[in-house]
């Protein structure tokens, strides 16, 4: 049973008399604990394919399913418990909250989506502290530790409801070679251990290097069909 399955996706910005067609009629489909990049230029679709497949933005035309779910015309509210219990994100910027500490970030998801217990969530956050190599670093800020390290807490935020899928949009950009070379590996170890598909939009070509399935996109259409790499099927 495929994770994804876009069907004819549209996506269609109006405004006044503009109509801005950013995606155009494409189809693929996506499997379970799948690593995956869409590559293409900037303003190619590569960020609005990731905005609909995370309930972010709906799509104008089509059909887009995920988890089992249709997500197409979900009401904001229904698109919001979706999001929460299903999927994770990680962003070039990383997004931590400054006045939380690495653990408090990582646990915030559970306070917001999900009733998760006191002593659940401390074992819950713990258990991807560890996963992600910073336990030792759970009592600091943000401001306290390097962008790489941001990054493993980011990741460990995405993964910590249990999410099937993480959408990653750039998670290198600010990174050194060292550093995002670390990060891409430690992402494919967390999907190898939690069987969770990651998808990128990005122009690293070390993401690009380390996908096991690419599509390329330009204009708002698919250029191929999915490149497999390693054995895993689109």
């Amino acid at each position: 049973m495929s994770l994804i399955k876009a069907m004819q996706l549209e996506k269609t910005y109006v405004t006044g008399d503009i109509e801005v067609k950013a995606i155009r009629g494409v189809d693929f489909t996506i499997e379970p604990a799948s690593f995956v990049s869409f590559i293409g230029p900037s303003g190619s679709g590569k960020s609005t394919l990731l905005n609909m497949i995370g309930c972010l933005d709906p799509p104008t035309g089509g059909k887009l399913i995920v988890a089992d779910q249709d997500i197409t015309n979900l009401a904001r509210n229904q698109a919001a418990d979706f999001r929460g219990n299903t999927i994770g994100f990680v962003f070039q910027d990383f997004n931590l909250i400054p006045v939380l500490t690495v653990y408090e970030n990582i646990e915030y998801p559970l306070l917001m989506v999900q009733k998760w217990s006191v002593g659940d969530r401390k074992k819950r956050v713990m258990s991807l502290l560890e996963a992600v190599g910073m336990a030792d670093q759970a009592d600091k800020y943000p401001s306290q530790i390097s962008g790489g390290q941001k990054q493993r807490v980011a990741v460990a935020r995405a993964l910590v409801t249990n999410a099937k899928l993480v959408l990653a949009d750039e998670p290198t950009a600010n990174l050194d070679r060292e550093t995002a070379n670390r990060i891409i590996s430690m992402m494919k170890t967390m999907r190898d251990e939690f069987q969770t598909t990651f998808i990128f939009s990005t122009h690293d070509p070390k993401v690009v290097k380390s996908a096991e399935v690419i599509f390329t996109i330009e204009d708002g259409k698919l250029q191929k069909n999915g490149s497999e790499v390693g054995g895993t099927h689109v």
